[in-house]
């Protein structure tokens, strides 16, 4: 087993125990396994251990009153005396819905009332909650290998499997974690700790209904977003933040309103189609005060490149190891630069471009204006005629699309020009999976699909949810690295009254083929210069990955040597070598490597990691 990380291997981790005197030795048992003597920790209001871990100066607030005490951790701008002043009105860990709904930032709710304990997480997956249950009773933690220290768990190869397929945002299977007993509580959902072992999960947020119109919408997004990049600059004299598209754009120039220096950063690739460098200039010229940097493209790691020295102890596998090295050249220059808070974009794409699949619904209570907009990105994408209509009338209910994607995961990939009207991308698996790995997945898909219910009642929405939840996972992770060398890496699109204003607005005002992400243009007027919002350009980076695939083979194809997925029978090594060896085929996309690459690195690195001491 690999052990629970230590300073210095990831920024910190947390954990729950239940009010109980399993506590006792569930933190003695911690501190061992940790080796690790000067772990922090708050008390129950019992004087029971609660909360264990390490974590980041500055990122927690705890408030008491009488019996219940309530801890806010990670990005937020919660006061001791708040806190305080809302655990004495609580009477049961259910009145916290309050607290929770008007929290501003990204953080874990944590709360030990009268004997119970909660333990609550985001909307999507960059603040996660796992459990298990180790001694007789239920721990909750932030990271799932901490857990599965504890119960000494192995891999559960079939959840493995799973991380193969493309794409890596199959809900509910994508979330689930890759060891045996462990467990993740459910979006939207919280932890309850009772007495005696007991605990079960909670629902406590649901998504809006989308029924605001634009002119409502857009000035809430913009008090939402505007109030989450607050919370993170406030009090701070240097931030960093990423400049290239429009979601980042808007982060910059919401964080240059401060009194943080700015200093802005924008990689410029080497795909002559590329313009993100452009309108950055332009937007800096419109601003007071930010400083700019420009990454020249020679300058900039490519993916698949530096492979070998990827060794993070993520808790699953990390869909971004290919470009990691890529990823954190600007994280690392922020840090150089005295920054310790990096503002991306991420998320903003899910939120602000939205899901066409909201023409589905819209078909049935807005025909004339859905079929206009079919039309539309019909003519652009293109949609071939037949599977634009199929989808539109495939009335389905979840349940029975995933069941079915289950019985096509070894057909060959839809087109590219496949519409995008149906509960999710169908999902493969590459051609390199054994047929043991393809009936695993197989297997776990129909075992899900006679129980779940979908994200959200709307296929739009509920395309969008897992969207964020996948990706939020990953800039976790990323999050995580950056934490090595001093820098938080902060997503504001992530946080849930962000994700809250954008689902509310109409999908017909949200998502539309003639206008490039309507909603935070208009909800960014007067903030982002005027020239910066007429941009409806995106660099999307397929240059990059043949020239990185090409130029850094070597490390892709060392990864086939004694493969650890060929060792637990999940992969073809010889195959996966054939496919490594030569250009992508235009059949397979680049997805498809991503995953088996980062599973093969996390085994890699699980196998070589000790406990600390």
């Amino acid at each position: 087993m690999a052990g629970i990380p230590a300073p210095g291997e990831v920024p910190g981790w947390l954990v729950a125990l239940p009010d109980s005197p399993a506590a006792d030795r569930m933190s003695a048992a911690l501190r061992d396994r940790t080796a690790v003597r000067a772990l922090q920790e708050v008390s129950h209001p019992s004087g029971r251990p609660w909360l264990l871990g390490r974590w980041s100066p500055g990122t927690m607030a705890v408030g008491e009153t009488g019996r219940a005490k309530i801890a806010v951790v990670g990005e937020h701008a919660v006061t001791v005396d708040r806190l305080a002043g809302a655990a004495g009105r609580l009477k049961t860990v259910a009145d916290l819905d309050g607290l929770a709904e008007s929290l501003v930032g990204s953080s874990h709710l944590v709360a030990s009332v009268a004997g119970c304990v909660r333990v609550q997480g985001s909307v999507t997956g960059l603040r996660r909650v796992f459990h298990a249950r180790i001694g007789g009773a239920v721990l909750a933690a932030d990271r799932a290998d901490v857990l599965a220290d504890l119960l000494d768990a192995e891999v559960d190869e079939q959840r493995l499997a799973v991380r193969l397929l493309n794409s890596f945002s199959l809900y509910p299977l994508a979330g689930d974690p890759v060891w045996r007993e462990v467990s993740a509580v459910p979006t939207g959902h919280y932890l309850l700790l009772e007495g005696e072992g007991r605990s079960r999960t909670v629902p406590w947020w649901t998504p809006p209904e989308p029924v605001v119109p634009m002119a409502e919408g857009a000035p809430a997004l913009r008090e939402a977003l505007s109030a989450a990049v607050d919370a993170r600059v406030r009090g701070r004299s240097v931030v960093s933040c990423d400049l290239g598209g429009l979601d980042s754009t808007s982060v910059c120039s919401l964080a240059a309103r401060g009194s943080a220096e700015v200093i802005a950063y924008t990689a410029d690739g080497r795909d002559p189609m590329g313009d993100d460098v452009i309108w950055a200039r332009r937007t800096v010229d419109g601003l007071e005060g930010v400083e700019h940097h420009v990454i020249a493209g020679d300058r900039y790691p490519m993916v698949y490149e530096g492979l070998a020295d990827v060794d993070t102890l993520f808790d699953e596998p990390c869909p971004a190891a290919a470009f990691l090295s890529r990823w954190l050249a600007i994280p690392r220059l922020a840090a150089e630069r005295g920054s310790a808070l990096h503002l991306t974009g991420f998320g903003g794409d899910e939120l602000l471009a939205g899901s066409p699949a909201h023409l589905h619904d819209l078909m049935r209570t807005h025909p004339k204006l859905a079929l206009q907009r079919v039309r539309g990105f019909a003519a652009q994408r293109p949609w071939p005629y037949r599977a634009t209509l199929r989808q539109l009338w495939d009335n389905r209910p979840y349940r029975a699309w995933l069941a079915g994607a289950g019985d096509q995961l070894t057909d060959a990939p839809p087109p590219m020009e496949s519409p995008s009207l149906d509960w999710g991308a169908p999902p493969r698996l590459p051609p390199w999976a054994t047929e043991d790995a393809v009936e695993a997945v197989r297997g776990l898909i129909r075992t899900a699909a006679r129980a779940t219910e979908p994200l959200a009642r709307s296929r739009g929405q509920h395309v969008e949810l897992a969207g964020m939840a996948a990706i939020s996972r990953t800039v976790r992770q990323l999050g995580e690295v950056a934490g090595r060398f001093g820098l938080a890496i902060s997503a504001p699109y992530y946080d849930d009254r962000v994700i809250e204003a954008g689902l509310a607005v109409r999908p017909q005002d949200r998502i539309t083929p003639w206008r490039f992400k309507p909603l935070i243009v208009e909800a960014m007027r007067g903030i982002v210069p005027e020239e910066s919002l007429t941009r409806h350009t995106k660099d999307e980076g397929s240059h990059e990955v043949e020239v990185g695939l090409r130029e850094h083979r070597a490390e892709l194809l060392a990864l086939c040597e004694d493969s650890r997925l060929g060792r637990l029978g999940l992969i073809d090594a010889h195959a996966f070598r054939e496919v490594c060896s030569r250009p992508l085929p235009p059949t397979l996309p680049f997805d498809g490597l991503y995953q088996t690459a980062a599973c093969e690195m996390w085994l890699r690195a699980r196998e070589t990691a000790t406990v600390p001491g």
